[in-house]
């Protein structure tokens, strides 16, 4: 998989990266970075220990990374996450079905990565 198609198969928006960073090398050595990520690891742990202030950190630091690297999808569903868990002291159940679909965007998004050429 290139990595444009890497980008529409993951729901991502190329030409605002490519606009951005500039060539695909670039693109396609910093999208590789996120598979080293631990954020997702850590917001999924830290929601599992009813860590409201770190889950947040976590979401937050996803939807950075996304938001620079314009993996759309992912952006979106981390985003309202994120704006959930600000402020939130104590877990409730209002978080589960935001964080199902950070889950899913995120599987989709790791999935096309792990396919590049």
């Amino acid at each position: 998989m290139t990595i444009r198609e890497c980008y529409d198969a993951m729901g991502g928006n190329y030409a605002d990266v490519e606009g951005r960073l500039r060539t695909e090398e670039r693109i396609k050595k910093f999208v590789l970075r996120v598979l080293n990520d631990s954020s997702y690891e850590l917001l999924c742990k830290s929601i599992e220990d009813r860590n409201m202030p770190e889950a947040f950190r976590a979401a937050h630091t996803i939807k950075g990374i996304c938001q620079n690297l314009s993996l759309d999808r992912l952006y979106e569903s981390s985003n309202n996450l994120a704006e959930l868990l600000r402020n939130k002291e104590d877990y409730s159940a209002d978080l589960e079905p935001v964080l199902e679909k950070v889950k899913e965007d995120y599987q989709v998004t790791i999935d096309c990565i792990k396919q590049l050429d």
